[in-house]
């Protein structure tokens, strides 16, 4: 069993200056990369056949692209999820409520051995041979969306657990997406929720891609958004940016950066023509 704790090196930098953090992680494996892209895909245990192939589908494409995909080795679609990154080949990570050394749900052994043996790994916030109790899934979601640069609600009801990750995710300033089913589907309800409230709609892969500036189906955007001639902190914000509004503050908690530079960079962005104010201190791309 592998131990990291706050502050000393190996922590996941993407935790490191987030409010109600873990000051230990345990873990089996590995870490997800500091440096590498990163998504949590979530949603119901009793997820339907549309959820369970769309789970599946999203977490392929996503690690064929080197992005790690993170969940929490439950059934339903985290277990989709996590079946379809390894399927991708780029190492998938489970958080889960238990200690690290104990799989569950049990179901999940073949599943959780393949994680391992691929290069992932199992992180817990939990001392090895502590047994799983109802308050310990809430808690794990928040670690999940940490660690992560984008979370994706698969399906989920409306009062779904999967709930409390994506708004774990907003309050750490990470992207929310959600994929919409059937209206009348009740297993679809907290995405249709979730996209009413402002998360994006992932329609296609290709949304996601493009938070990274990645997309295999429209290079020539690619090309474009690499050879901007923008210099690293602007080229941070300008990726930062889609076509969801998005306010000054969420670019600040996204990017790192100090809120003048960032004042700065948007008006530089706007006179390039590259991005436009579609109200005060919220924007878009063009």
């Amino acid at each position: 069993m592998n131990v990291v704790k706050k502050g000393k090196p190996g922590f996941p930098k993407r935790m490191e200056n987030l409010p109600n953090m873990p000051e230990t992680l345990y873990y089996l494996g590995n870490l997800p990369a500091d440096d590498q892209p990163s998504i949590a895909i979530v949603g119901a245990r009793g997820a339907n056949a549309y959820g369970r192939v769309q789970a599946f589908r999203f977490a392929k494409e996503m690690s064929i692209r080197g992005i790690q995909v993170l969940s929490g080795l439950a059934k339903g679609i985290d277990s989709e999820a996590h079946l379809g990154a390894l399927e991708g080949n780029t190492p998938t990570f489970a958080v889960l409520g238990s200690g690290a050394d104990i799989c569950y749900p049990a179901s999940n052994w073949f599943l959780y051995k393949k994680i391992l043996e691929k290069g992932g790994g199992i992180i817990s916030e939990y001392p090895p041979g502590t047994r799983a109790m109802p308050y310990s899934f809430p808690a794990r979601n928040r670690i999940i969306s940490a660690l992560s640069d984008v979370v994706l609600v698969a399906q989920a009801r409306e009062k779904s657990g999967s709930l409390i990750t994506a708004g774990a995710a907003l309050d750490q300033g990470k992207s929310v997406y959600a994929i919409p089913g059937p209206v009348n589907d009740d297993l679809c309800r907290g995405c249709h929720k979730l996209i009413f409230d402002g998360a994006g709609i992932a329609y296609e892969p290709d949304v996601l891609l493009l938070e990274w500036g990645i997309c295999p189906e429209i290079s020539d955007k690619n090309a474009i958004k690499q050879n901007l001639g923008l210099e690293k902190d602007a080229q941070m914000v300008y990726i930062s940016l889609d076509s969801r509004p998005h306010s000054m503050d969420y670019l600040i908690r996204k990017t790192a950066l100090p809120p003048e530079k960032v004042s700065s960079i948007l008006v530089e962005l706007t006179l390039m023509g590259y991005i436009r104010e579609v109200s005060r201190h919220y924007y878009v791309k063009v």
